[in-house]
């Protein structure tokens, strides 16, 4: 159910304060708007971020800036094949007490935090990625029966290398679909590259000239759980999100010939929750069409799973999502597959 509306004395504050952020994270690190805007948009929207790109793209750069400039506790994992689930959750170890008994005392892992970088995620085994899906999923940590909940907020943003590099495991969908967005990092333009190298000795990132505080993001959330998403809007997501499925009967017929599953319920969520962080960034008090599809692309591309035939003609997963929103009109009209409207 939706909330009261956000009134405009409460909703340019924190339009303002938002794309500050957006202004701090451009001018730190140069050459990624897009990337920038989709990454904070998955913060406001309380959801984790898979970032994939080559090694040596800046990811790792962006994370560490993110928590600086939200002024957040930030923690960084390298993940090895030889690493853990004790390495990420934390484990017990035995100590002595000051009365002489010994008793098992848990030690946090470095889970415990508000933003988690999981550096190389698909370099560690399965056993280690899946430490993960609880925390994740739920905002806690299980062991030995004793459930402890991290720190609020809790992001997970993990880096992943391409799969066909050497040494990777590939997530498993269950796991990829508690992300709310996968994110590419492609090349620097030369320009860009440019200026790095003559602004950036030795590739060193300026200090951040403006923090949030703690009691802005939480004004920042309450005010994104109050942008409104119309009937019209939520029907238009759960259309998009149906059509991703070979069986549907609005599904485009490159779904029908490449996909094998397609995206789950947890999708939709994420859209919704998406849009709303785009409408809040646009200063928007209600989602709008063009909120959703701002944000579809990131938010579904890793949950479509394509068939051998869509690996044999290269064909990807974004390319399928944009030819969904190509196929679904905002507007629901039940017309035969042989009849469609024109344009005057």
């Amino acid at each position: 159910m939706n909330n009261p509306l956000v009134q405009p004395a409460e909703l340019e504050p924190a339009v303002e304060l938002a794309n500050r952020v957006l202004a701090e994270l451009d001018r730190i690190l140069l050459g990624r708007r897009r990337l920038h805007r989709l990454v904070w948009i998955g913060l406001l929207s309380r959801g984790h971020i898979l970032l994939e790109g080559v090694p040596g793209l800046g990811k790792t750069a962006l994370v560490r800036t993110l928590g600086r400039v939200l002024r957040l506790e930030f923690r960084r994992v390298q993940f090895t094949p030889d690493l853990m689930p004790g390495d990420v959750l934390g484990t017990h170890i035995l100590q002595q007490t000051d009365s002489g008994r010994r008793e098992l005392v848990f030690q946090p892992g470095p889970v415990f935090t508000n933003i988690l970088l999981a550096d190389e995620i698909n370099r560690a085994s399965p056993k280690t990625q899946s430490a993960l899906l609880e925390t994740m999923q739920e905002n806690c940590v299980t062991l030995l029966g004793v459930t402890r909940p991290v720190p609020r907020p809790f992001f997970v943003l993990a880096t992943q290398n391409p799969i066909e590099m050497e040494g990777t495991y590939p997530l498993p969908e269950a796991q990829l679909d508690r992300f709310l967005f996968r994110v590419f990092f492609d090349l620097l333009e030369t320009d860009v590259l440019e200026q790095i190298l003559y602004e950036r000795r030795r590739g060193e990132l300026p200090e951040p000239s403006w923090q949030m505080t703690a009691g802005e993001l939480d004004r920042l959330f309450e005010v994104m759980d109050r942008i409104y998403l119309p009937r019209a809007v939520s029907r238009y997501i759960a259309r998009l999100v149906a059509a991703t499925h070979p069986g549907s009967p609005e599904a485009p017929e490159s779904v029908r010939r490449y996909v094998a599953h397609g995206a789950s319920p947890r999708a939709a969520i994420a859209i919704s929750e998406a849009a709303r962080a785009h409408a809040l960034l646009e200063g928007r008090p209600s989602v709008g069409f063009e909120d959703v599809r701002a944000v579809a692309e990131p938010a579904l591309n890793h949950r479509i799973i394509l068939n051998y035939q869509a690996r044999f003609d290269r064909v990807t997963t974004s390319s399928l999502v944009r030819s969904v929103l190509d196929a679904i009109r905002e507007t629901e009209l039940q017309l035969p597959r042989d009849v469609e409207l024109a344009r005057q």
